[in-house]
């Protein structure tokens, strides 16, 4: 059986609030648990022995995933390389 979930991360910048809503999809694990995936960041997983440890679990998976950096990005010098909080 799968659950699907409508999740938000919330971040504080300068008093404003800025949302990202992902959709999660639990799942209850055959052994007992669960685990959860997030379509919408390939390969972003994570499990629980309960709910609650899993939405804790689903709040590092999801801050690690978008973290990553994938490769090295040709820049020249007139190029400006940034972060952004979403």
């Amino acid at each position: 059986m799968a659950y699907a979930l409508l999740w938000r991360i919330t971040r504080p910048d300068n008093f404003n609030w800025r949302v990202m809503k992902l959709k999660v999809v639990v799942h209850e694990a055959e052994e007992g648990g669960f685990w959860a995936e997030v379509p919408a960041i390939p390969g972003c997983a994570t499990q629980g022995e309960t709910f609650e440890e899993l939405l804790h679990n689903l709040y590092e998976a999801v801050e690690g995933c978008l973290s990553v950096d994938i490769a090295p990005i040709p820049t020249s010098s007139h190029d400006r390389i940034f972060e952004i909080a979403v």
